[in-house]
Formats: C-alpha cells, structure tokens, sequence
C-alpha cells in the first residue's frame, strides 16, 4: 500500500515540475451529434500538424486544450461518424462547438472503443464502450437486445448462468460490480428472475465496461464498473422508434421542447407473453397466474446557456408474477423492481474547470406474499440510497487533464422483514432497516511523461459509518438512531501506465485497490430477486481488493486489426458467505449466519478484433482460475469458487452481405460450472443421511451454442419518414441442451437399507427462433435536413 502511494505522489510531483512550456490559449467546447442533438461521449480531437496535441470530450461531450498561438487545423473523430477538419487561428482563449455528421461507410462495428487506437495510446486497461445501435443485431434471447448480455461476450466476463443476464468479472463476485444508470446505482439489473436486464436499448445513449483498473472517480465495488448513461433526447425534430417482439414491444418518443436548447424523451417497455395465454389458463387450475415486466424511462435536458445545462431522468421498473394453483389452494405474490431518479446541473466556471453536481435517488425493493388456508406469510427487504456528488474535470494545460470531486450517500438497506399469520395467531422476526453513511473523496490526473509514458495516476479516500438504531450482538448495547456504531476508512490508491513501443504498440500495466462497504449475500449461483444487501457492521468488515495488471496492446493495418493480450491477478479479503448447513430462516439474525475469509483470482486474456469492412467482429478467450478459502467452510482448504470457469470461448461475426441484408453469428464455449456432489449415502436409524464431497469439487458439462441472426432493412424511401426493419433470430442454433443445474433424485428402501443417488440435469432453452419488428419515424423536416 505504502508502494503504490509513493508512486502516485513521485508521479504527480513529476507532473508540476514539468508543467512549464510556451504561451498557449484554451480551445474548448461540445461536441455532438449534428441530426439529434446528443452530445458525443469519448470524441477524439487533435492537431493536424501536431498529433500529440489532443483530448478527448468528457461523459458530457465537453473538451478543453491547450494549442499554441497560430493556425492550425483542429481534427475531431468519432467512429460511426465522419471526421471534421477545422482550420483554427488562435490568438486568445476560443469557443468551438463541433457537429459530427453520422455514418461511415463500412464500420459496422458491435462493441469497441471509442476511438480507434484508443486501446494503444491510452493508459486505460479493460475498458470497452458498447454500440447500442449495433447491440441490435447480436442474436439474443427471444429476440430481446440486451447490453449485459452482450458484455458477457467479451474476455474476463462470465455469465451468472444460462441465458442470464447476472456476470462476474474477473473473478468478482455479483456484487461486486458497479452496475450505473445515468449515475445512478443499480442494486438489481435483471428482469425475469435475472434472465433479461432493465436496460431499454432504445432509451441507451452508450454504455462502458471498465474491467482492467478502475480510476478513481469510481469506487464501492471491488470488480467492475458499467456505465449506462441514458440518450438526452433529439433537440432539433421529433422521432417515434419501437418494435415489436416475442415477448415484449418497446416505442419510445423524443423530440424538441425548444429546438437547440431543450428537449426529452420518454421510453417504454412491457411483456406481455403470458398475458397472450391468458384463455388458455382461465379454464385451468392455474386461473389467474400471470407475470409480466416493464420499464419507464424519461429523461429532460434544459441548456440555459453554453456555462449551464440541467437534466433529470428516471427510470421505474418492476416485475410482478402472480401464482394461483386451486389444486392446494395455494398462491402467492412476488413483486419487484427498480426506481432511480437523477437530478444533475453541469456547469462551466471557465474553458478549463467543468463541474458536474448530481442528487441522485435510487430504490430497489422486493416483496413476497403468498399462503395456503388459513396460513399468510408476508416478506419485505430492499435497498433506498440518497447520493450527492460533485465531480470536476480540469485541464490546466500541457499534456494531462485533472479529475477530482467528492460524495456522499444516505443508505438504508432492509433485510428479510417477515409476517406470518395463522388462524388467529400472528408472527414478526421485529427486523429494522439498516442504516449507514458513505463518502468519499477522489483526485486523478491523467497525463503523459515524453513521448512515450502515459500515466493515469489517482487515489481515493473513503469511509463509512454504521448507525443507530441497532442492537449489538458483540457488546449488548443497544444504538440509537442517532449513534454511529461503527466507522471505516479507507484509502485506496490506483496507478495505470503506458510504455509507447512504436505508434501501433504499447505495454500497459495496473494497480488498482478497492474497498465495499455493502454486500450482496446468496445462497444460489446467480443473483436472484431476494438475495439481501448487507451493510459493514461490527461483525461484517468492508470487502477489501488489490487487483495487477499487465498487458500488450498491438493494432495491424492502420487499426482495422486490434490485438490484445492482459494478465491479472486479484486478491481478495473479508469475503462472505453463508455458513455451512444454513437454512434460511427469516427469523434469525442474518449477521450470525455469515462467516467471512479470502480469496484469489488470476488470468489470462486475448482479444484479436476486426474493426472495420464488411466482416468485421471478435474472437476472445480467458483462461482463468477463481478461489476461495474460509476457515468455517470446506474445512479451511481452498475450493474453488462457484462460478470458476477455466476456459471460456466467444466468437462473434458481423457480415454486410448487402444494402438490404446483414448477417450475425456468435459461438460460446465455457467450461463446466461447479458445484458440491453428493459423495454417499447412509442410514441412521430409519432416518437416510447425505454426505457431500469437498465445496465445488465437482462440474456439470462443458457450455456451447451457436446463435444466429439476419437483419432485413428494406431501401429508403427519401421521400418518405417511415423506415423499418426486421431482425430474424435464432437462439442456440443446434438445441444444445446445457445444463442449467443438477438436483439428485434419491430411491431408498430403509428396510434393506439400500439407497441410490442418481443426478438428475435440468436444461432451460432448446432452439429458440425469434422474429422483431422496429420501426422508426423521423418526420419531415429531418429529411429535408438528412438529405
């Protein structure tokens, strides 16, 4: 820890030593999307005549330089989109808002960085910016596009289980990913008990994967960051897009509130494929059995001037399942979702200080309610957070730009709260809602040594408190609501550096250490609707990671090709999990459940991608090995973790075959998921007995599928505002059937004292054809100005 401190402040102090050079005026400015409005995350700008002389725009579209008196030519790139030129004469500090016209011939591209050979001369490591507009047209589960789904295909992230859309990056575990939408938390990404996630394709502006070493503006997770930011909404004509699915259709509106200076958007989403077979059920048993999700999501933008703009979005969704079986007369209710809401003001003090101030809400709830007779049970947990931060971006010149802010979250986290009622007699487990506060402090500076050293170097000071009211099962006491109970701090240093071995090859390497301060505690292999969040205590220590990096960046032929290859190894403390024999019993206290220990996970990653041309795609692979070791579990040996997977395989092929027509084919491949076997059986008495073999010692069989997928476009009209287009889907193509889980189906016979244990393998999806229509209407005035 002391190391990696020195080597920040070594490298700061070395950043205002040579922070000197000639007289030189601030260009800065938008840059955004000429048809919509929306302005451009990551948007490369540079001089013509001195390429070392750049910056990109921030995740607000904004960019400040620093350029030397004269005329020069200032470049800005974007892919998807076609570059402008700008011929400059700087004499003072000026304003330059660019506008970026889309479409670019022949890069069709899926998921990819930003800027072409952001992945050489960058000192960032495991990021990946997703295209939505792309994201389309991977083949998906009963047609449904699906961002996270999508980052499973990528190197070091793992999918929770069969089509679900739950990950692990890196050997994290679930929670141990920072899951953000529109700067928001999100406690519970899934639909569908986790096999779809709440994020609405059609309302996504971008969204990034951070998965190599975490700077230092994000923090609370130990693994990963995944940065949804929502589409701000056209500012210049009014647009209708949706589509019509298996499952589900979607439309979202957006438009103008005041042309160039205000507008909106509203997104919609709902399923609704048992609601179809609801007159297949009435006449059953079953009567009266339903689910079904949906999503909202809105956002306002209002631009009072160039120096202040204001938004807000939310989202609200929620799934509800209802079960009724008139056979036991038994039924229950299971109810569950999300609500966030972001206020936020960017402002401008000057062309080189942007400041972000963000109030932000989120709220994840989940109910169930069910009975049979006379017999009720009722459960409530959930999460609610109040968050403000504030968030500076800072260019003072040279070559390397500041980031630094503060903030501050109000946390309330309910565990199992349960109600029973029988007859007349009733029950209460008198659980209360946790409470604590988190904070944090963060300042980076990303900047670059020569020609070729970048740095990218920062820390993170944090710290959280326990409170009141709480009773203390170590000494007794019982917390008021205004005590604070127990407070942490940490401080958590990051250091990223680049080697520039020639212009189209770099070395990278990392070090990056985390600490969380709230837990996600399971019992199954997935996230699941009613796994509970837990908050540091006197018994539960914050989670702590130390996660090294190191990895060769290489781009071929003027960067269609990109190469990669990235090791890492991750250390982790104060792990939990449920204590061995746990049986789930709302009426005990969670914290003497848990036991706590340590774990490691370490890999190897390539990545080799086609950019550009009408083939283009990926092929990556991971050979990884993830562990864990608790003193109370497995007797103190090291097993390894449930969601280990040695080998894992992803393909991806994106073919242009014409104006009309484009093709799509991914390939998976994984290595089985482990689990704890049954070793023997034995009776006692009349009574059978079950002997389990070491924690995970175990695997179900390897993982593959091939999925494919056709999109039709019919050719525009130019006259006409109407354009559509139909995505043929097919889900694992050859009717795999991949394990899900295994349960064992026992046959005992106590009077021979025989017994027989034989595993039983549950598959979830055969082939799964799909077809979607989407539609898009852009009105008239947009084709006057498109072409």
């Amino acid at each position: 820890m002391k190391t990696i401190c020195l080597l920040v402040l070594c490298c700061w102090s070395l950043v205002l030593s040579s922070n000197l050079y000639s007289q030189r005026f601030t260009v800065s400015g938008y840059v955004t999307d000429s048809l919509t409005g929306e302005t451009l995350v990551g948007a490369n700008l540079f001089l013509l005549e001195s390429p070392d002389i750049g910056a990109s725009t921030n995740n607000y579209g904004y960019f400040s330089l620093q350029i030397p008196a004269g005329k020069h030519t200032l470049v800005c790139s974007y892919l998807g989109y076609q570059d402008q030129k700008k011929a400059l004469v700087i004499t003072s500090d000026l304003k330059v808002n660019l506008l970026l016209i889309s479409g670019v011939a022949l890069q069709e591209i899926l998921v990819t960085a930003k800027e072409k050979d952001e992945n050489v001369q960058g000192a960032q490591m495991g990021k990946v910016e997703l295209s939505v507009d792309q994201l389309k047209k991977i083949p998906a589960l009963l047609g449904e596009a699906d961002i996270l789904k999508a980052l499973q295909l990528l190197p070091g992230v793992r999918s929770a289980g069969e089509g679900n859309a739950g990950f692990y990056v890196r050997g994290g575990g679930a929670d141990q990913n920072l899951v953000l939408l529109d700067e928001a938390v999100v406690y519970n990404s899934g639909h569908l008990l986790g096999f779809f996630s709440i994020f609405n394709a059609d309302a996504i502006k971008n969204a990034t994967l951070i998965k190599g070493g975490m700077p230092a503006n994000y923090g609370s997770r130990l693994s990963s960051v995944v940065d949804v930011q929502m589409k701000e909404g056209n500012d210049q004509h009014l647009q209708i897009d949706g589509g019509i699915g298996a499952i589900a259709s979607r439309l979202t509106v957006q438009g103008p509130l005041q042309k160039d200076k205000s507008s909106f958007i509203l997104s919609a989403r709902r399923t609704y494929a048992l609601d179809l077979a609801q007159p297949l059920i009435r006449n059953t048993n079953y009567a009266g059995t339903n689910y079904f999700f949906y999503d909202l999501n809105a956002k306002a933008n209002y631009r009072f001037s160039d120096q202040d703009r204001l938004f807000f979005s939310t989202y609200f969704g929620r799934d509800v399942l209802r079960f009724r079986s008139s056979v036991r007369d038994f039924y229950f209710n299971l109810p569950y979702g999300n609500a966030t809401a972001t206020l936020r003001w960017n402002h401008l003090f000057s062309r080189k200080l942007f400041v972000n101030t963000s109030l932000i809400y989120n709220d994840y709830d989940f109910r169930f309610g069910g009975g049979q007779g006379d017999l009720a049970v009722e459960v409530f947990s959930g999460v609610r957070d109040w968050n403000l931060k504030v968030d500076f971006d800072y260019f003072p010149g040279g070559k390397h730009s500041l980031k630094y802010g503060a903030n501050y979250t109000y946390h309330r986290l309910t565990p199992n709260i349960a109600n029973a009622r029988s007859g007349d007699q009733t029950f209460s487990n008198n659980l209360t809602p946790r409470y604590a506060q988190e904070g944090a402090l963060y300042f980076l500076d990303d900047f670059k040594l020569g020609t070729r050293f970048q740095v990218n170097a920062g820390f993170r000071l944090s710290w959280f408190t326990q409170m009141g009211p709480y009773l203390s099962s170590i000494s007794g006491r019982n917390y008021t609501a205004k005590d604070a109970v127990k407070t942490y701090f940490g401080l958590e240093p990051r250091l990223l550096l680049r080697y520039q071995l020639h212009p189209d090859a770099s070395l990278k390497m990392g070090i990056t250490t985390t600490k969380q301060y709230i837990h996600l505690v399971s019992n199954s292999s997935s996230t699941l609707p009613a796994d509970i969040w837990v908050p540091s205590s006197e018994m539960i220590k914050p989670q702590m990671g130390i996660q090294y990096a190191l990895g060769y960046f290489r781009n071929f032929s003027n960067n269609k090709f990109e190469a990669s290859i990235e090791s890492y190894f991750k250390s982790l403390a104060h792990q939990i999990d449920y204590r061995e024999n746990y049986v789930n019993n709302p009426a005990n206290n969670l914290e003497n459940e848990f036991v706590f220990g340590k774990g490691r996970a370490y890999g190897l990653e390539l990545l080799v991608r086609k950019n550009e041309g009408r083939l283009n795609g990926w092929i990556g692979y991971t050979l990884s090995r993830t562990e864990r070791k608790f003193p109370d579990i497995n007797q103190g040996k090291v097993f390894p973790a449930v969601f280990d997977r040695r080998h894992d395989l992803s393909i991806v092929a994106n073919y242009r075959l014409s104006e009309r027509w484009s093709l799509t084919g991914v390939f998976v491949f994984g290595s089985g998921r482990a689990f704890t076997p049954i070793q023997s059986l034995f009776f006692i008495g009349q009574t059978l007995n079950q002997e389990f073999g070491p924690r995970n010692s175990a695997r179900l069989k390897d993982y593959h599928r091939l999925d494919f997928s056709a999109t039709y476009t019919p050719l525009k009209n130019k006259k006409r505002p109407f354009v559509t287009s139909w995505v043929f889907s097919v889900y694992n193509s050859y009717s795999r059937q991949n394990p899900f889980f295994v349960y064992y189906d026992l046959q005992t016979n106590p009077a021979q004292g025989t017994a027989k244990a034989t595993a039983i393998q549950v598959s979830l999806f055969p082939i799964i054809p799909a077809v979607t229509w989407n539609f898009s209407w852009r009105g008239k005035e947009w084709l006057k100005e498109k072409h």
